[in-house]
């Protein structure tokens, strides 16, 4: 009798399963699930910063610049231009030196990217991603 019994159980357990389960999926009507929205990404924006520094004193750079650029025997002298750019992020750092450069403070004609990474290379300091010396 046990064997009947069990049967009877399984098919009893398998029969409330079906019926639950068509019972739980059979809504006609019900709102299909909607993914969340992400916000919107903002566009990068060109950073912009200020100089803390009086530009006019970054015409040290000139010969750093001008030491870099043209193939010289030794090395070029870094500290003037390097100790007024010490103590800035490199946001403001570049934001001085593009400054200098636009103004053409350091008197010669310069590509701008180029001239600036070059001379926050030197300094040891970074083209801040996004900036653009305009």
């Amino acid at each position: 009798m046990g064997s009947k019994s069990n049967t009877i159980s399984l098919a009893l357990f398998l029969l409330l399963n079906l019926l639950f389960f068509t019972i739980a999926s059979a809504c006609g009507t019900c709102p299909s699930p909607t993914p969340k929205k992400k916000p919107p990404k903002p566009s990068p924006t060109p950073s912009k910063g200020t100089c803390p520094r009086d530009a006019l004193k970054l015409g040290v750079c000139a010969d750093l610049l001008g030491g870099l650029l043209n193939i010289t025997v030794g090395t070029p002298p870094k500290k003037p231009c390097c100790s007024l750019l010490q103590g800035l992020a490199n946001l403001e750092a570049a934001a001085c030196l593009c400054t200098a450069i636009k103004a053409n403070i350091l008197g010669i004609n310069l590509n701008i990217p180029l001239s600036l990474s070059l001379l926050l290379n030197v300094c040891k300091k970074n083209v801040p991603p996004g900036f653009q010396c305009s």
